[in-house]
Parts: structure tokens; C-alpha cells; sequence
């Protein structure tokens, strides 16, 4: 602790030192948008024609879309990791989903010696708050939000409570705050002996406090309090991760609009009466509240001097889960693979970003980009260039993000030892994928074999073409080889062995 409190005086010093009040007040305030489980082709903006998001789309038709960005990893505390961290998953210290302690709310947390994008826009003079899903570091932990560069928290701690919309607890900086909500597990089936067609049938998975409403209010409250002063206001919200829930006033809506097969719990998560409409109904109801932020940020005047990014954490989930059906939406568009895999639609998410002024409106671009490269992008735009730590993966694109021309990203590394263990290298057009790199405890360290695609020819990775360039596998394969360092916490076994 007597660490980190050094550290992080250091950092605040320094950046005291170096600038005057002045200075500090003309730099942009920061919106960081971050959805849950959001697919490539669940927006409006992105190709989804079922759902509307239509303050969203606005806001993304304000900026620049990123057609090909890719969050940290496949899975949600990872790829929060890359964010916050600027290191790719083989360098950065959470690598999977991962309970801290068995049975108590919280993930694995970052190291104490950790250095996080708020631990360096607070020594930009940045206040930093956070509503949503934290995800990097139990209470009373190391990784925590007021730990890690936050000075102002309220949402979930824990990925696990999350899965509930109607949870009995949020968390408001380090105090638990109760709701008024009945106590019910998140992973139940419907009753066997229970009518699904009677009125109330669905009742005992509702509650009173929608969480994600109280979250966005407070989230709106921080950028009122704060109105004079730079503010970096990351709104990781749970939204569309399961469970389907959703309140009766959004779903009126959607109600009759599909064609709907009622969810009896038997796939995980809980049973719903009409799961696609309650998936389209969440991401309607947080357009919503995203329009209500943005509108609230212009309503203080601040819209000229807001940076405003919107991205998702991984691709959406694999069909019928919990009862979503991400085929009948095209959630992940034309891409292969869903949440956990490393194929392109778990882990290519709808991005864009907007800074009137700064970034040119109605514009696209499909450099390579990934959650690394945010940190050193922000620090970037916002003339902290000098603050971006050298140890980092990420790789500033604030020159693309402000239409100007700049070099194709060397290459793209990611890993996971989740879902049997897997890697990807992307390089130019080509990308290589290496699974089975985390078999059982008994079974023989056989990594499965490098699958190679040419994405410009076939973006939806349909046709293995390894054999026909063993000179570019061998580079990719290479690549793979120098950028994982090995992990004890959590290890990938093939390649460990292999170091």
C-alpha cells in the first residue's frame, strides 16, 4: 500500500509540476463508453436493422467509426485489463475470468505496482470516476477502483453479482449500498411445475431498482459535479450481458414485434417470456440512457470539449445462451466465432469516437486498432504524450483519429487460456489462430495447429490456407512465440512447456 500511495503521489506531482491551472482546464473531458457482450452488428451505426439505437448512431455519424478494432480479449476481465493497462494479454496480469476468493464477490486483482490510464490522467489533473462493471479486483484488494486511479466509483465490483439487473447491493465508492430488491440467483430454471402462461409467472426475476438506471444517473450527476474541471467519466456498462431482464415500460416496445419463443432457464441464466424482445429492449433502453448523458453533457456546455468513445468489451454471446439468439439479430454480422473465441466476431467490436472539432464527422476507418492502443491514444489527444510509459503494447492513433494518414499497426497479438486455450497474431491481411493450448490436467500438451486466413479475401475466416503459405506462418508463428510470457496465475500450458 505505502507503494502505491507513493507512486501514485509521484505521478500527481509530476504532473502538477509541469502544468499550470490553465493548462489543465483546456484539456477535453473524457466519455468512455464500454458495453458488455455488445456484437459487431448490434447497433444501427454497425448494420443492425431489428434494434434501434438510434443516440448512439448519432453520435457515432459526429465522429469517426473504427471498423476494425479489437477489444483486449475474448472475455470480460482480460480485456478490461488491455484497456486499463495499455499491455496486450500477453503481457498484461489478468488474462482470464478468474474469482479472487471462491465464493466471495470479486475478481483476481491488478497488482498493486500496476500502472492504469486514471492513475495517469489523474496526474494530468483529471478527476476520474467510474459507473458500471469493475471486474479487476475484489474489495479490500489491490485491484479495486479506488485503488487503481478512480476517485469516484458506483456500480458492480464483482462480474458475477452482474448478472443480475435487479441485484440486493451496488457499490458506492467502498460502501455497499442496498437496493430495493428481492434476493434471487441469476442461474435458476422456470419451475417444473409452474405455468408459463400465467400473468405473474415471470414476476419473481423483477425487481424494483433496474440497476443500470440508478448507474447512469450517478454516471450524469459526476459530469454535473465536475462540469468545471477536465473529467474522465468510463461507463463500462452491463448491458446486454446476460441475464435478460429488462423493465416492463422498455419491453412494450418489442413485445409483439418478433416472433418469440419463451426461455425456460435451461440454457443458464434466467427464464424470460420473450428473449428477443428483451435483448433488443436493453439495448434500446441504454441508448437512452446514453442519449440522456450526452445531452446532459451539452446541456453544461462541455460538448466542444468532450472526447467521447464507445466500444465493447468482446463479441456477443454464442446462440441461445441464457436465451439470446444472436443468429435472428446478426449480432456478430458476417464474422466467425462469438464471446470466447479469438476468431474475429469474439473479440472485433463496434467502435467509434467523436470530438467535435478534432476528430472529422461522417468518417470511417479500418486501420488495425485494439484496447491497447486507447491509453497511448488518449494520453495523446489530450497533450499528455510526454506521460505514456514506455513498457506498453499499445500504439497511439490519434493522427488516424484526427484524418490524418499514419502506418498500418505492426501487427495484432492476442491470447487466452480460456475455452481450451487459445492465440491469434493479425499482421496486414493475414491472420493466424492456434487453439488447444490449455488441455486437461492429464491430456498431452499437443497444441492444435496454426490456421491461417487472408481477411481481405475472406473475412469470415471460411477457409484454412496455412498449407499454401508456410512462410507466413512460420512469421505469424514466430510472433505468437516472443509475445507470450509465461503466467502463473493464469497459465496457457502448451506454451509455457514450450518456454
Amino acid at each position: 500500500m505505502l507503494q502505491r500511495c507513493v507512486r501514485s503521489l509521484a505521478i500527481l506531482v509530476c504532473g502538477w509540476c509541469l502544468l499550470s491551472p490553465m493548462e489543465a482546464a483546456e484539456r477535453p473531458n473524457i466519455v468512455f463508453i464500454l458495453c458488455d457482450d455488445l456484437g459487431y452488428g448490434d447497433l444501427g451505426c454497425f448494420g443492425q436493422t431489428k434494434i434501434r439505437t438510434p443516440h448512439i448512431d448519432r453520435l457515432a455519424a459526429s465522429g469517426m467509426r473504427l471498423t476494425t478494432h479489437y477489444s483486449g480479449n475474448a472475455v470480460c476481465a482480460p480485456s478490461r485489463c488491455v484497456l486499463m493497462t495499455g499491455k496486450h494479454p500477453g503481457h498484461a496480469f489478468i488474462r482470464n475470468n478468474l474469482q479472487f476468493r471462491p465464493g466471495e464477490e470479486g475478481q483476481y486483482p491488478i497488482p498493486d505496482e500496476a500502472v492504469t490510464l486514471p492513475e495517469l490522467l489523474k496526474g494530468l489533473g483529471y478527476v476520474t470516476g467510474g459507473f458500471g462493471k469493475w471486474g479487476l479486483g475484489a474489495p479490500n484488494t489491490t485491484g479495486e477502483p479506488l485503488k487503481q486511479g478512480i476517485d469516484r466509483y458506483f456500480g458492480y465490483n464483482c462480474q458475477g453479482v452482474a448478472h443480475n439487473f435487479y441485484p440486493t447491493h451496488l457499490w458506492d465508492n467502498a460502501q455497499q449500498v442496498t437496493l430495493n430488491n428481492p434476493k434471487f440467483s441469476a442461474h435458476q430454471k422456470f419451475p417444473s411445475d409452474g405455468d408459463p402462461q400465467a400473468p405473474n409467472a415471470f414476476a419473481p426475476y423483477r425487481g424494483n431498482d433496474y440497476a443500470p438506471d440508478l448507474i447512469s444517473a450517478q454516471a450524469r450527476e459526476f459530469a454535473k459535479v465536475n462540469r468545471a474541471k477536465p473529467f474522465f467519466l468510463y461507463y463500462p456498462t452491463t448491458v446486454p450481458h446476460l441475464a435478460l431482464q429488462v423493465p416492463e415500460d422498455s419491453l412494450d416496445e418489442y413485445r409483439d414485434k418478433f416472433s418469440d419463443e419463451v426461455y425456460l432457464g435451461d440454457r443458464g441464466y434466467l427464464p424470460n417470456r420473450t428473449p428477443r424482445a428483451t435483448y433488443a429492449a436493453m439495448i434500446t433502453r441504454l441508448d437512452n440512457e446514453i442519449g440522456r448523458l450526452v445531452a446532459t453533457i451539452d446541456e453544461l456546455g462541455l460538448t466542444d470539449k468532450t472526447l467521447f468513445i464507445f466500444s465493447s468489451d468482446n463479441g456477443p454471446l454464442y446462440d441461445r445462451l441464457g436465451g439470446t439468439d444472436t443468429d435472428f439479430f446478426e449480432s456478430a454480422r458476417h464474422l466467425r466465432g462469438r464471446k470466447g473465441s479469438l476468431y474475429e466476431g469474439g473479440f472485433r467490436v463496434p467502435t467509434f469516437a467523436s470530438w467535435k472539432g478534432t476528430i472529422p464527422a461522417g468518417t470511417t476507418s479500418d486501420r488495425v486498432t485494439g484496447f491497447e492502443d486507447w491509453l497511448p491514444t488518449i494520453l495523446d489527444l489530450v497533450g499528455g504524450k510526454d506521460k505514456i510509459p514506455a513498457d506498453l503494447d499499445g500504439l497511439s492513433f490519434a493522427a488516424t483519429l484526427r484524418g490524418q494518414p499514419q502506418p498500418p499497426r505492426p501487427f495484432l497479438y492476442r491470447e487466452f487460456p480460456g475455452y481450451g486455450g487459445q492465440q491469434c497474431v493479425r499482421l496486414g491481411e493475414w491472420k493466424a489462430v492456434r487453439q488447444k493450448l490449455n488441455p486437461g490436467p492429464k491430456a498431452p500438451l499437443k497444441p492444435g495447429p496454426i490456421e491461417l486466413y487472408n481477411l481481405a479475401a475472406d473475412p469470415s475466416e471460411e477457409t484454412d490456407v496455412a498449407q499454401d503459405h508456410p512462410e507466413i506462418v512460420a512469421q505469424l508463428a514466430k510472433i505468437m512465440q516472443e509475445q507470450h510470457t509465461p503466467s502463473t496465475v493464469f497459465p496457457i500450458r502448451a506454451l509455457d512447456a514450450a518456454q
